[in-house]
């Protein structure tokens, strides 16, 4: 069971290492015109994910930028179709897809 400072649920991330994921994310999304977001949120969530402790078990994202896409593309249709009200469900959706694809390690 891993322990922080007497803690079982933690996170062990730095600072430093935020801030570079973020503005590699955001470089990743306008180069690209948002093509590859999907990709940039998963390096994004991964990073957070792989450093969070709960209750002594290790999370590890397992999820993919192509998974991702597939859904952000029916997404961004179905936003599209009902001149976007399904883009009010599409951060619950892209948590529940998050929450699918964590798992914990030990």
């Amino acid at each position: 069971m891993e322990t922080k400072h007497g803690r079982n649920s933690f996170f062990d991330g730095g600072l430093l290492a935020y801030i570079g994921w973020r503005i590699l994310g955001f470089i990743i999304t306008v180069c690209t015109l948002g093509i590859c977001f999907p990709w940039a949120v998963c390096l994004i969530y991964g990073w957070e994910t792989n450093h969070t402790v709960i209750e002594g078990k290790r999370m590890k994202f397992v999820g993919s930028a192509w998974g991702l896409f597939g859904n952000w593309i029916k997404w961004l249709f179905l936003s599209i179709i009902t001149i976007g009200i399904y883009s009010f469900w599409v951060g619950i959706k892209l948590r529940d897809w998050k929450a699918k694809n964590t798992i914990f390690i030990n």
